[in-house]
């Protein structure tokens, strides 16, 4: 079991989301030895839309404030859907975020779900994958080039100036569950499975590693491990499956409505999963 590295989502989303949580949270990721502290990403929320909770502050701005109260973690967005922003305006965003924060910043990306999200952001559904194509090229020129330029689609520019520049390459994984999901996966830096069995891993996992055989081709998983809400003997299970199935990475996501429940179930999955 060993190599396995495991973040903790932090308490950004519903009724215990607030500054004192996420700045406690982020203290006591780091000082429990968690690899990474992670926020999700949805610019807005449907009246009529069940998930997830309405009450989410901005991923990166809550990132920004985690990585001011902290000095090793890493932080990371799971998942960023970046096809809902506007490309160059989030380069800057993210290597700012990034020289900012000493170069701690990883990036999951993926192309969303909610349809109705995109309908109240003018933004369109249909050619979301193109456009997040699109968009990580332009965040390789942007932060790879000075002045960058660049001809696509759905955006071009000529002679720009993206400054600062990131503190060092942001490693980019995928993460979905779709076949072009897949397609961009492998191409990029790593890829996280969301929300599935060891059982529904595995097969995954293997085509991945068929395509990409390279151990610095993360495979990450995201999961709700939460010990106060489900048996701890299943997650020290599920922790040997996922290992043995090749999982390197878990973003473990508790659903905890107070803080002090939330801190109680990151200390009591460290003593679990981190060995």
């Amino acid at each position: 079991m060993s190599g396995l590295a495991v973040g903790i989502h932090l308490p950004q989303y519903g009724r215990v989301a607030g500054p004192e949580a996420i700045t406690r949270a982020a203290v006591l990721a780091e000082s429990l030895g968690y690899a990474d502290v992670w926020v999700s990403d949805h610019v807005v929320h449907p009246a009529d839309q069940t998930y997830p909770s309405p009450n989410l502050y901005d991923p990166l701005l809550t990132l920004a404030w985690a990585a001011a109260a902290t000095s090793r973690v890493g932080i990371g967005t799971s998942v960023l859907v970046v096809p809902q922003h506007e490309p160059v305006a989030l380069a800057n965003r993210l290597a700012s975020l990034d020289a900012l924060s000493g170069g701690r910043l990883r990036l999951v990306v993926g192309v969303g779900w909610s349809e109705a999200e995109y309908r109240a952001l003018g933004a369109d559904f249909a050619t979301r994958g193109r456009r997040l194509d699109e968009a990580l090229e332009m965040f390789r020129v942007l932060w790879g080039q000075d002045p960058a330029s660049f001809r696509g689609p759905f955006h071009s520019f000529d002679g720009i100036r993206l400054l600062p520049k990131p503190a060092g390459p942001i490693p980019i994984w995928c993460g979905g569950s779709s076949e072009a999901a897949y397609r961009r996966g492998v191409r990029s830096a790593g890829f996280q499975v969301i929300g599935v069995t060891p059982e529904q891993a595995a097969p995954v996992i293997a085509r991945l590693r068929r395509d990409r055989p390279e151990l610095d081709f993360t495979i990450s998983l995201r999961t709700g491990w939460d010990p106060l809400g489900m048996e701890q003997d299943r997650i020290l299970e599920e922790k040997e499956a996922f290992v043995a199935a090749g999982v390197q990475h878990v973003v473990a996501a508790p659903w905890r409505k107070s803080l002090d429940e939330w801190l109680e179930a990151m200390e009591v999955l460290a003593g679990l999963v981190l060995a």
